[in-house]
């Protein structure tokens, strides 16, 4: 069996040995993908040249992509807290973790109450790499990491690791942060969210953002032209297809909106839209 501790422990470098030795365990390091083009966003260093090439392309478009990626970690970070103070949760499935960066999930929601359990998820094999970034916690809580794919709601549903980690009984929150935008439409986004949802108990929440071309059309346009050009799927999405996510659920207040202005720390931004992401937290009534 492979554990995260068989693989390299550094982030990635550019010269041929350090490449290979990333390849022998599956991943594929000729090829942009979303998990470490956001990672070259934040200022990490688990990324390779075709990753900064799309990062670098994106930003061409969108010169102020960096930014917007910090801003929606930043949501997710006031979403966790808000979840766990206000509506008491001390479960969360984080979907599409993507590369460690901290504060993690857990260390956030740790802060507000400590014995939380966190189900970290993600099919990128470098983030299986890192995972052991991902299981410190504290005695009282508890984390692990399960690789698997969000697109198969039932697999992931039924591995032993989230079955003993979370309580499937007692409400979970469910975290899917810059994840939708990697399925087309014809995969059944909706769908596929709504399979999940389901399969959480009443009194769980739903926290999710999502890249749209709503507040600059044109920009958007081209950083997904630069994404599909660079074979990889990136799916903007409006207002109305946003809102189909929370179908059923009870949005909180201010429902579905710009990243910056959900429930923002301090004063409310000066461009609200400064942001290209919708946002929203739901809770299943």
């Amino acid at each position: 069996m492979t554990t995260s501790q068989d693989f390299p422990q550094q982030g990635p470098q550019d010269d041929d040995a350090e490449v290979s030795q990333w390849e022998r365990f599956g991943v594929d390091t000729t090829a942009p993908h979303s998990a470490r083009v956001y990672d070259y966003w934040l200022g990490g260093k688990t990324n390779f040249p075709p990753d900064r090439a799309m990062g670098q392309a994106i930003e061409e478009a969108v010169p102020s992509v960096k930014e917007m990626a910090k801003a929606n970690r930043a949501f997710q970070g006031r979403a966790v807290r808000y979840l766990a103070r206000e509506h008491g949760i001390r479960q969360f499935l984080d979907l599409g973790t993507g590369i460690p960066t901290s504060p993690n999930t857990h260390e956030i929601a740790e802060a507000v109450s400590p014995g939380t359990r966190v189900v970290y998820v993600d099919n990128d094999p470098i983030v299986l790499a890192h995972a052991r970034a991902l299981m410190v916690s504290s005695p009282a809580s508890r984390t692990t990491y399960i690789h698997a794919d969000l697109r198969r709601p039932e697999e992931l549903f039924a591995d032993p690791a989230l079955t003993s980690t979370l309580d499937l009984t007692q409400p979970v929150g469910l975290l899917m942060i810059a994840v939708l935008m990697l399925i087309a439409d014809e995969d059944d986004p909706w769908g596929r969210v709504a399979a999940l949802r389901d399969a959480l108990p009443v009194g769980s929440c739903l926290a999710l953002t999502t890249p749209t071309p709503d507040f600059d059309p044109e920009a958007v346009g081209k950083v997904a032209e630069a994404a599909r050009a660079g074979g990889m799927t990136l799916v903007p999405r409006g207002y109305d297809d946003v809102l189909r996510f929370f179908d059923g659920w009870e949005l909180v207040e201010p429902g579905v909106a710009p990243v910056l202005a959900w429930r923002p720390d301090g004063e409310p931004p000066a461009d609200p839209k400064a942001a290209y992401y919708w946002g929203g937290v739901a809770i299943k009534r």
